[in-house]
């Protein structure tokens, strides 16, 4: 059974394969495993779905920096592989542009596709924000509409629309100027009137003329969006590979994205042991058995023998790029993240806890324990195990609580603290190298009584869940994490699968007992 837990929680791309490992499905989400876990939890689904569940062999996924890149990795993914279970796009069409048009007064236009004279500005992934932009920069410049000029000035002109080019009330070098300014906000080089708009929205608010200032605040932001850059389609007709590496503990992780025409299309994962020439060596192998296509990024220079070696192989010159800045370095970036993510997360995480928790040793194994009853009845207790970032499932245990009467969670917590480590230790078993406690003070003290009773030395800590605090045993003072910190997501996470397992629990004697 496929285990989602491995999958990040960062937006991107997934892809569905089967048996033979052919692609049937693709999908975005803004956060991967919510996504695909959904397809397994729902219990009605459309037939479709269930047979595209029940076809299910395994997944794959890209991580994107936005949710708008994935969307944009989604669109050119489905269209390369005319996957079985998405629409049939044979029909689609991409994103629309906004066209220049070639006409001695052009004009913004929406287009479709990029075809006839001109210049094309996209693509826009949303609809409204790009009728916005197109509106925004035909109000702000005053630019012509009309299809084919009238003889005499319309509405728009009336209405300080327009500047009515058609009677010759704006000459062609001013109209000219207007139309280079709305380039070079589409061309995304918009700095200066971005900082003139800045100027524009504090003198406003100090008039305490707030609708005024909200205004030239959205149409600011409308600019922003046009400069966002969208690392998974890129106006370009030739192909490259970027590849990126990192090195722990003697080994080579890498990551080898293709970009065909612009678009990503592949990625490549391997991994193996480290030496001094290991980049030059997987180039050699590697395109010795693959196309070598017209530029690779790489993160560190080579040597003009393996440039010269690509270059005989391409029979064309051959751009080899080692960069520091702009798009070409995001996109060099965005692989390492991938690498992070499919070979590192777990650990990163599982390290990040313990710099901020200051343990000695690596907490490689985390036991967490909770306590569920209804009313004071039918009261459990839960511990799950995760080893090295990972749920491990086969270490799961669930207590009947015994000598517990009524709601006392600090005896449950004792009573399955005790039964754990007493058994670990007559049977020499590995002991874990963290202990989580949920709930507060007094549940963490009865957790390390009964530890010291047993004289069993291992770092306990508890987490309130009322405000997302940490407690440490012997510390008046509590610790608190930033939100978004790793170091808390992860103690979240362990806490939340140990009360998802302690009230499945519950319910299942709760469900025994209406059966007696």
């Amino acid at each position: 059974m496929f285990d989602v837990t491995t999958l990040p929680t960062n937006p991107g791309c997934y892809l569905f394969r089967d048996a033979d490992k052919k692609i049937i499905y693709v999908g975005k989400a803004k956060n991967l495993r919510k996504r695909v876990k959904s397809y397994f939890q729902k219990k009605d689904v459309d037939p479709k779905t269930r047979c595209l569940i029940d076809s299910f062999d395994s997944v794959e996924f890209f991580v994107t920096d936005t949710e708008v890149e994935a969307l944009i990795l989604e669109n050119t993914l489905i269209k390369k592989h005319q996957s079985k279970y998405n629409i049939n796009l044979k029909d689609a069409k991409t994103y629309a542009f906004i066209q220049l048009t070639d006409e001695e007064f052009p004009r913004l236009v929406i287009a479709r596709q990029k075809r006839g004279n001109g210049r094309f500005y996209g693509p826009f992934v949303n609809a409204q924000e790009r009728d916005y932009v197109h509106q925004f920069l035909n109000r702000t410049f005053s630019l012509r509409t009309c299809k084919k000029m009238p003889k005499k000035p319309c509405l728009r002109y009336h209405i300080r629309l327009c500047d009515a080019p058609c009677n010759g009330l704006i000459s062609k070098e001013e109209y000219a100027n207007k139309i280079m300014s709305a380039q070079l906000i589409l061309s995304g080089k918009s700095r200066e009137l971005i900082k003139k708009m800045d100027l524009a929205m504090k003198e406003q608010s100090k008039q305490l003329e707030f609708e005024k200032a909200l205004i030239i605040r959205n149409q600011k932001m409308a600019i922003q969006h046009l400069q966002e850059h969208q690392n998974m389609q890129r106006q370009q007709t030739y192909d490259e590979d970027i590849i990126n590496y990192m090195i722990r503990e003697g080994t080579v992780y890498l990551m080898l994205f293709t970009i065909y025409k612009g678009t990503l299309s592949n990625k490549n994962e391997y991994v193996f042991e480290y030496n001094d020439d290991f980049l030059e060596e997987f180039i050699v192998q590697y395109y010795s058995e693959n196309p070598v296509p017209k530029e690779v990024i790489v993160p560190s220079k080579l040597t003009e023998s393996i440039i010269s070696f690509l270059e005989q192989k391409r029979k064309k010159r051959v751009h080899v790029l080692v960069p520091k800045k702009g798009a070409k370095k995001q996109l060099l970036d965005l692989v390492g993240k991938n690498i992070e993510i499919s070979f590192f997360s777990d650990m990163t995480k599982v390290d990040e806890l313990q710099n901020r928790l200051q343990l000695q040793e690596t907490p490689l194994v985390i036991e967490c324990f909770d306590i569920s009853h209804l009313s004071g009845t039918s009261t459990v207790g839960s511990m799950v195990q995760f080893r090295k970032g990972k749920p491990d499932k086969s270490n799961y245990r669930r207590f009947r609580i015994r000598t517990v009467v009524g709601v006392d969670d600090v005896a449950a917590i004792a009573e399955v603290v005790r039964r754990r480590y007493t058994r670990l230790k007559q049977e020499h078993a590995e002991m874990p190298h963290l202990i989580i406690i949920d709930g507060g003070r007094g549940q963490l003290n009865s957790a390390v009584h009964e530890l010291e009773k047993l004289d069993v030395k291992i770092p306990v800590i508890s987490i309130a869940k009322q405000f997302e605090e940490i407690y440490l045993p012997e510390s008046s003072q509590l610790v608190r994490l930033a939100k978004k910190e790793k170091a808390l997501l992860f103690i979240q996470e362990i806490r939340d699968e140990t009360h998802r397992f302690a009230i499945s629990y519950n319910r299942l004697l709760r469900r025994k007992k209406l059966r007696e």
